[in-house]
């Protein structure tokens, strides 16, 4: 068998070059591989392609939660369906000091059904598929078009991600995932869809000790897996411990608790 167990989050990322292609799962606190994008920031590699469902510039405390926002200084180009930038973020009152290299970066907008669409495809081997969604807008731009039954529709191409990071709750040895809640995401689909893939777990399991019928990930794809040290920084006992702390930090209440929720209760 393998050995798809690696001793540390830094050794697990430290082979990925500059020019790299990541996915990875960014929704919030739950199911986002926190410890490995720190490690990818340590590393170092540059002129990085991130993608990912969500960009905001969202720098709390690093030892409260780690988002791919701190990879900003390293990624050339963004392929994304929720873009704000650094500019809209400090107006948010959200303090920055990306702006100038963000000006730089490019951006591929897509909309979150394509952004999957086009995983899944690389996952299941498609050369590409036609899809109706963006035309008329930018998403059509340098794109080939084709008309089929009367309506027009674009070639969307594969996604095929040199390096996926995941995070899920538990894995075997082999490296079957199970995942957590709304944890699970699209954490499945960047498994499949990588060429590599990482997984940051909480507990690594022997072999048969899974519920086959919570198994969402097959071992076929996971390549890496590295295990959060027990109430570590990134485990779900460490990200709900330090959310009392998040709603104590004046300016970050509006982006998790409702102002008008908020003014009813006062």
């Amino acid at each position: 068998m393998k050995n798809k167990i690696w001793p540390s989050f830094d050794e697990a990322v430290a082979d990925i070059p500059n020019g790299a292609s990541v996915a990875m799962y960014f929704w919030g606190f739950p199911g986002c591989p926190q410890n490995l994008i720190r490690a990818l920031r340590d590393h170092g590699a540059r002129d990085l392609t991130l993608i990912v469902e969500n960009w905001i510039p969202f720098p709390l405390p690093e030892d409260v939660f780690i988002g791919p926002g701190i990879l900003l200084r390293q990624v050339k180009k963004l392929i994304t369906p929720y873009y704000v930038s650094s500019a809209r973020a400090a107006d948010m009152g959200v303090p920055t000091e990306e702006a100038e290299h963000e000006r730089k970066l490019e951006v591929e907008p897509i909309s979150h059904g394509l952004l999957m669409a086009r995983l899944r495809a690389a996952a299941g081997g498609l050369g590409g598929f036609y899809s109706p969604v963006g035309i008329g807008t930018m998403v059509e731009k340098g794109k080939e078009k084709r008309v089929i039954n009367g309506k027009e529709y674009i070639l969307e191409m594969p996604l095929r991600p040199d390096f996926g990071f995941v995070r899920a709750y538990k894995a075997d040895k082999y490296g079957n995932l199970v995942y957590a809640g709304v944890g699970r995401g699209c954490n499945p689909i960047v498994a499949m869809a990588s060429k590599v893939t990482i997984a940051e777990v909480d507990e690594i399991v022997e072999p048969g000790e899974l519920d086959p019928e919570t198994v969402v990930t097959p071992a076929a794809f996971v390549d890496r897996i590295v295990q959060i040290p027990e109430g570590g920084f990134g485990s779900y006992k460490y990200t709900m411990g330090k959310i009392q702390e998040i709603l104590a930090i004046e300016w970050l209440r509006p982006l998790f608790v409702s102002t008008k929720k908020e003014e009813a209760q006062g």
